[in-house]
């Protein structure tokens, strides 16, 4: 990947950082689905007095901890962690929300004096806060949205490739709630929704440190974490949101894992085996969709995966530079 740091060479001569001196310093640890990154935001957390921001789409729902794999309890006593759990999973919890909240959160952990670190892998969270995005307060529209909930999931698409090729790039193509809203920004604006989101005055310095794994690697990582989320009761906990409320529909637009498993549990597939195996290619096809979006950033500096030595080091000189 791009960006990467070759030994021996000073890191503060290649740093990247996001925005200019004189402003409050914000540590982001990001990466692909299964890179670690949790992991390594607490452990980083720990070194340098820190809190972390959760920047996860799914994390901030509750009752989707298997299938989104949160933090355990046991992870959140070692350090503090904020935006777990803030909604319940039949709201729609909106990018501007994220935003507000993040902002408030990082406010508030440098008010006390500690360091914060914004953890995730979900990229509009990321670049909303970094950024400062100015996001488009379009209202939703009922009338065209049922107009646009009529037709095919690829026909969607295609008009969204037309309109706005940016965001069709790098959109969860399965997830209609999320393409029909592009789509609805893109028709009511008259403008692509890409472009809409409009960079203001950075409010924070910010590194943004990335975690990379040969690609084999990070497939077999994918695909272990699953077989092991899957012996935790995954199934089971979808049935378990199913039984609280929560429709097979709203499930389509809580993620690949959500997806599958609502689909398994309405017969789609001969069998749980055949679930997963297209679960776990689905998986990979959503990392290589991240893994797009994170390298058109030049200012991610990526670290091996395993070395965590080396994140702590870039780190370190981040924040006493």
């Amino acid at each position: 990947m791009s960006s990467h740091l070759p030994p021996g060479q000073t890191t503060l001569a290649r740093l990247r950082f996001a925005s200019c001196t004189g402003k409050s310093k914000l540590v982001v640890v990001l990466g692909p689905t299964a890179s670690g990154k949790s992991g390594l935001g607490i452990t980083l957390a720990q070194r340098f007095v820190g809190e972390i921001v959760s920047a996860d789409s799914r994390q901030i729902y509750r009752g989707l901890d298997i299938g989104t794999a949160k933090v355990t309890p046991e992870e959140r006593a070692l350090i503090p962690h904020h935006l777990l759990d803030v909604a319940e999973p039949g709201e729609v919890y909106t990018v501007a929300q994220f935003q507000q909240d993040a902002i408030a959160a990082i406010n508030d952990i440098l008010a006390r004096g500690h360091q914060p670190f914004l953890v995730g892998g979900s990229p509009h969270y990321i670049q909303a806060v970094v950024d400062n995005l100015d996001i488009p307060h379009i209202e939703p529209q009922p009338e065209l949205r049922a107009q646009l909930e009529k037709r095919p999931l690829p026909e969607l698409l295609a008009q969204l490739e037309e309109l706005d090729p940016q965001s069709a790039s790098t959109i969860d193509r399965n997830n209609p709630r999320r393409v029909i809203r592009a789509l609805e920004v893109c028709l009511i604006s008259g403008k692509p929704f890409s472009q809409q989101r409009k960079m203001a005055e950075p409010l924070y310095q910010s590194l943004l440190l990335g975690m990379q794994w040969p690609r084999e690697v990070l497939y077999q990582k994918i695909d272990a974490r699953l077989d092991e989320r899957m012996q935790q009761g995954m199934v089971q906990e979808v049935q378990t949101l199913l039984d609280e409320g929560v429709s097979h529909e709203r499930l389509e637009a809580l993620g690949l894992e959500y997806r599958y498993i609502s689909r398994f549990l309405k017969g789609e597939f001969k069998g749980e085996d055949e679930m997963v195996q297209r679960l776990k290619y689905a998986i990979h096809d959503f990392t290589r969709r991240q893994l797009t979006w994170f390298r058109k950033d030049e200012r991610i500096i990526w670290t091996e995966g395993g070395d965590w030595e080396r994140a702590e080091e870039v780190v370190r000189e981040f924040l006493h530079e």
